[in-house]
C-alpha cells in the first residue's frame, strides 16, 4: 500500500512507521520535523505544519492515510479538504476522553461524548479539560468531510517504549529504583493500557482490510488491576523496594493528583472510566502481547531514558519523601487501632 501518515515520529508514529514499512508499504511521513529526523530513511519525508503547509502533500496520492494529532476540528477540515480524491481511506487517531463524565461501565462506541458548550472548538484552548470535547469535534469533523471509508479509533493511555508522558513508565521504572514508595491503599483499582506497538500493528490491518467504523483500543484483554500491575513491576525489578500505602481521601487531602502524582490511580468514583468495553476491537481483531512483555520492554528504555531528564509524571523525590512519612503515620495509626 502506500500509506501516508500525518503526525510526529515521537511516539505512536514512531511505532507506526516502523511496522508499516516492516510489512513492505510505501510510506510518506509529514511531520514537522521536531522528532525522529534520522529514522526511517526509506520512507519518503514532507516536512510541514498541519495547520499551515497542507499544501505540500499537493502532488501525492495514496491508498490510506493515517492521522495521529488532530486536536481541532478546523484541523481536520482543513486535511479532508487537502487530501480529497487522492486518499482511498482515514484513520483517525481519537481517544476514550471523548465520552462523558459519569458514565456506568462497560463504556461503548455509542456512549454519550463531551462538547463544549459555547466555545468556539476552533479557538478554545486546548486543556485537559476540553481535550475530549475537542476530539469529539474533530470526529464530527471527519464524518463530515470525508467521503469514503473512515476508522475512528479511541485509544485509552497508549504505553511502551518511546512514551514521552512517563505515566506508565514511571512505575516499572520507580519499583526497580529499590526503597519505599507510595502507592494507593487500593489494589483493585481497575487498569487499561495499551501497547502502541499493538495499537500500530492493529490499526494498520484495518487500513489494509479498509474497514470503517468506530473502536474503543484499550486493553489489556483480560481485567488489570493496578495491584497486578504493581507486583508484575516487582516481580521484574532489579531491588524492588517496599510499598507503603495511602488511602483514597487522605492522598486526595493532601493534593495527591489521580493519574499524574500516581499514574494509573483513579478515585472510586472515577474508575468506571477505566471500565472502556473492547469487546467491538477485539471482534475487529485487536490482540494485546503479554503485560510482562510490555513492562520489561519500557523498563529497559526508562532505564536509559528517565536517568536522563526530569520526570513528567509520577512522584518526585522530594513530593514522595514526604508522603512516606505521612503514610507510615497512617500505618502505626491502623496497627494500634
Amino acid at each position: 500500500m502506500n500509506l501516508l501518515i500525518i503526525g510526529g515520529t515521537r511516539f505512536l508514529g514512531r511505532h507506526l512507521a516502523e511496522a508499516a514499512l516492516a510489512r513492505g508499504h510505501d510510506l510518506t511521513l509529514f511531520h514537522r520535523g521536531q522528532t525522529g529526523v534520522d529514522l526511517f530513511p526509506e520512507a519518503r519525508r514532507i516536512l510541514g505544519d498541519r495547520r499551515t503547509d497542507l499544501d505540500r502533500l499537493a502532488d501525492g496520492h495514496w491508498d490510506a492515510v493515517i492521522d495521529t494529532c488532530g486536536y481541532r476540528p478546523a484541523e481536520v477540515r482543513a486535511a479532508c479538504r487537502a487530501l480529497n480524491g487522492r486518499v482511498g481511506h482515514y484513520s483517525f487517531i481519537s481517544t476514550i476522553s471523548v465520552y462523558a463524565e459519569g458514565l456506568p461501565a462497560p463504556i461503548e462506541e455509542d456512549a454519550p461524548v463531551r462538547r463544549l458548550a459555547d466555545a468556539d472548538p476552533d479557538v478554545v484552548e486546548l486543556t485537559g479539560e476540553t481535550y475530549g470535547a475537542l476530539k469529539t469535534a474533530c470526529e464530527e469533523a471527519l464524518t463530515a468531510g470525508f467521503p469514503g471509508p473512515k476508522a475512528m479509533i479511541r485509544p485509552g493511555l497508549i504505553v511502551g517504549p518511546h512514551d514521552p508522558t512517563d505515566r506508565f513508565s514511571y512505575w516499572p521504572w520507580r519499583i526497580d529504583q529499590g526503597g519505599a514508595y507510595v502507592v494507593p491503599a487500593d489494589p483493585d483499582c481497575p487498569v487499561q493500557v495499551i501497547d502502541a506497538r499493538d495499537l500500530a500493528g492493529w490499526t494498520l490491518d484495518l487500513v489494509e482490510s479498509g474497514r470503517a467504523g468506530t473502536f474503543n483500543a484499550v486493553g489489556p484483554h483480560d481485567p488489570l488491576t493496578l495491584g497486578q500491575l504493581l507486583q508484575a513491576c516487582r516481580d521484574m525489578a532489579r531491588t524492588p523496594g517496599a510499598p507503603v500505602e495511602l488511602p483514597e481521601a487522605r492522598l486526595l487531602d493532601l493534593g495527591v493528583s489521580p493519574f499524574t502524582d500516581l499514574p494509573l490511580w483513579l478515585p472510586k468514583e472515577r474508575q468506571d472510566f477505566s471500565r472502556v468495553s473492547h469487546r467491538k476491537a477485539l471482534a475487529a481483531g485487536l490482540t494485546f502481547r503479554p503485560l510482562e512483555q510490555t513492562l520489561a520492554d519500557t523498563l529497559a528504555w526508562a532505564r536509559l531514558e528517565l536517568a536522563g531528564r526530569p520526570q513528567r509524571a509520577g512522584l518526585t523525590a522530594e513530593r514522595e519523601a514526604g508522603l512516606l512519612g505521612e503514610g507510615r503515620i497512617v500505618g502505626r495509626m491502623q496497627r494500634h487501632g
